[in-house]
C-alpha cells in the first residue's frame, strides 16, 4: 500500500484514530515499530524537536568520551584482593584490639559483641613502579597497577544489598532513580546514531539484586534506559522485522508513519514521553543492521579471543561481555554497564562463607577478562578515551561475630568499599583515601559515594553541580547535595 492509498483508505472509512491508538494497533514488537532515519531528521526538523540523544559538548576538556563500568555484584572483599593488611593475619582469631574512630551504626555495634579476626588466607605481592599490594587472586590484572588508581573507605549508606546497590548504581538507596548511565547519556548526549548510547550487559546466568533498576532512567526520559543486550540469539528483544513482512513491506509502513507523525507534531502537541518512544523507534530501526553485527565475533582474531579468556569455559562468560564492551567503545557508546554475579548466593560475590573458596572462584572468572580489556584497549589507542570503572555495592567485614570457624565467611561492610580507575585523565598508581590497619572504615575522612560519581562525571567533562533534572519538586542531581572530585587521582 503506498502512502496516498494508506491516506485515503483512513478516510473513507471514517476511522479517527489518533497517532497513538494506530500504533498501538498496528503493530507487534520493538522493531515493528521503529521509523525511517528519514522520519528522524524531517519530522523532528520540521517540528522543532530536539534530539534527546544528540551529542552535547561537555563542560571541560577530559580525553575520555566513553565509560565502562564493570560491576562485580555482591560485595568484593577488599581485603583478599586490593587491600594489603598483614595486622589481620597478625590478629586471626582473636578480637580486634579497638574500634576504629570513624566506626558508626552496624559496624560499630558488631564491634561491641564478641567477635574474632579473620586473616586473609591470600598472599600480597607488590607489582609494577607504584609497588602497588595486589592479591595473588589477580596475577593478570596486577600487570596493570600503573595504570589504574584505587580509591578505599569509600562509604555507602545502606549495607543490605539492595540499597547499596542502588547507591553505588543510581547514587541513592531508594528506588526511582536514574543510574550513572541514565546520566552520563543525558549530559552529552550519544556520538552513535545506530546504537543505544547506553548498553548493559549483564551475566549470562542471570539478572543482578534490582534487576533493570540497576540501569534504569528513573526521573529521566525514557530515552536514557539502559538497553539490555542479550547474552544469546537476537542482541535485543523484538529487534528483528516481524516474519512475513519484507523490507519494501516496512519501508510503505514508515512513509505512512511519516505522514502520521509530521501530522501530529505540527499539531504542537509533543510530549516528552512520546519523543522519548519516537526516538527509540527510530533507533530501533536502525538497530536491526548494527546490533547483529556488533555481537557477531567471527571477524576477532584467535589471540584477541584468548586475550580475553573466550578459549576456557570458567572466563568465556565475563569475557564475552568485556569483548563485546571494547567493540561498543569502538563504535561510540556512551556508557557500558557489564554486571558480573545474579543475585545472592554462589554465583555473586557474597561469600558468608567459605570466603577463600569463594574468592577463588569469582577472581578466577574476571581477572583475566579485565585484564585483558585494559590490554586490548591500550593496544588499540583507545584507554586514553575510555574510562574504565571497577565497582561493587560494598566491602566485606575483616572480622566474623563468634569464633573463626574452618570454613569463615565475610559479612557486610558499607564502610569499607574499594573501587579502582583506568583511562582518560586517571592519574595511574595513584591513590585516594585509606582505612584502618583491620579494614574496617576510613583511616581519616570516609569517602562518600556521591564523591566517587562526582569523579567519575568530572573525568568524562562533566560538572555534577550543573547536571541537574527538575523532578518532583526539586532540582535533582546524580550525587544529590552535590559531591567534592578526587582531585588525588587525576593527572
Amino acid at each position: 500500500m503506498s502512502t496516498n492509498s494508506f491516506r485515503h483508505a483512513l478516510r473513507s472509512h471514517g476511522h479517527c484514530h489518533s497517532r497513538r491508538a494506530f500504533l498501538g494497533q498496528m503493530f507487534n514488537g520493538f522493531g515493528g515499530l521503529a521509523l525511517c532515519d528519514l522520519l528522524a531528521r524531517e519530522s523532528r526538523a520540521a517540528a522543532g524537536v530536539v534530539d534527546p540523544l544528540a551529542v552535547k559538548a561537555p563542560r571541560f576538556r577530559r580525553k575520555a568520551k566513553n565509560c565502562i563500568m564493570l560491576f562485580m555484584c555482591g560485595g568484593v572483599s577488599q581485603v583478599d584482593s586490593f587491600e594489603y593488611k598483614p595486622k589481620l593475619n597478625e590478629f586471626h582469631g582473636q578480637r580486634i584490639p579497638h574500634v576504629p574512630k570513624f566506626a558508626s551504626g552496624e559496624l560499630q555495634g558488631r564491634l561491641s559483641f564478641a567477635h574474632q579476626c579473620v586473616g586473609s588466607p591470600f598472599k600480597f605481592r607488590q607489582h609494577g613502579q607504584s609497588g602497588r599490594y595486589v592479591s595473588e587472586l589477580f596475577p593478570h590484572l596486577a600487570k596493570h597497577v600503573d595504570d589504574l588508581a584505587f580509591i578505599h573507605g569509600i562509604m555507602v549508606d545502606n549495607q543490605n544489598h539492595g540499597p547499596a546497590t542502588l547507591h553505588v548504581a543510581t547514587g541513592s538507596q531508594f528506588p526511582g532513580s536514574p543510574s550513572v548511565g541514565s546520566w552520563v547519556q543525558y549530559g552529552l548526549g550519544s556520538a552513535n546514531q545506530n546504537l543505544p548510547g547506553y548498553v548493559v550487559i549483564q551475566d549470562p546466568r542471570g539478572a543482578p539484586t534490582n534487576g533493570a533498576a540497576v540501569w534504569s532512567n528513573g526521573y529521566l526520559p525514557a530515552a536514557y534506559q539502559g538497553a539490555l543486550l542479550r547474552p544469546s540469539g537476537a542482541p535485543i528483544v523484538d529487534l528483528a522485522r516481524p516474519e512475513g513482512v519484507s523490507a519494501s513491506q516496512q519501508r510503505q509502513e514508515f512513509d505512512a508513519l511519516a505522514w502520521l507523525n509530521r501530522r501530529h507534531l505540527s499539531e504542537g502537541s509533543a510530549v516528552d514521553e512520546l519523543e522519548a518512544r519516537i526516538s527509540a523507534y527510530e533507533l530501533a530501526f536502525r538497530m536491526q543492521t548494527a546490533a547483529p553485527e556488533l555481537v557477531d565475533l567471527s571477524s576477532e582474531t584467535d589471540a584477541t579471543m584468548a586475550l580475553y579468556g573466550l578459549d576456557h569455559p570458567q572466563t568465556a562468560g565475563f569475557g564475552r561481555q568485556c569483548l563485546l564492551a571494547r567493540r561498543l567503545v569502538e563504535r561510540g557508546v556512551r556508557h557500558t554497564l557489564l554486571l558480573h554475579g545474579v543475585q545472592i548466593g554462589k554465583d555473586s560475590w557474597d561469600d558468608h562463607g567459605n570466603v577463600k573458596d569463594g574468592m577463588i572462584k569469582h577472581s578466577g572468572e574476571v581477572d583475566i577478562p579485565v585484564s585483558g580489556l585494559l590490554a586490548d584497549l591500550k593496544q588499540r589507542g583507545l584507554l586514553d578515551e575510555t574510562l574504565v570503572v571497577w565497582a561493587s555495592e560494598m566491602g566485606r567485614t575483616s572480622f566474623v561475630n563468634g569464633s573463626v570457624g574452618e570454613n569463615v565467611g565475610r559479612d557486610h561492610n558499607g564502610h569499607a568499599l574499594c573501587m579502582w580507575m583506568a583511562g582518560g585523565d586517571i592519574k595511574g598508581g595513584a591513590t585516594a583515601g585509606g582505612t584502618d590497619d583491620f579494614s574496617l572504615c576510613a583511616a581519616e575522612e570516609p569517602i562518600p559515594i556521591r564523591n566517587v560519581h562526582a569523579t567519575l562525571l568530572d573525568l568524562l567533562g562533566v560538572d555534577d553541580e550543573l547536571l541537574t533534572y527538575h523532578y518532583g519538586g526539586r532540582i535533582r542531581r546524580l550525587t544529590d547535595i552535590g559531591g567534592d572530585v578526587l582531585d588525588q587521582i587525576i593527572a
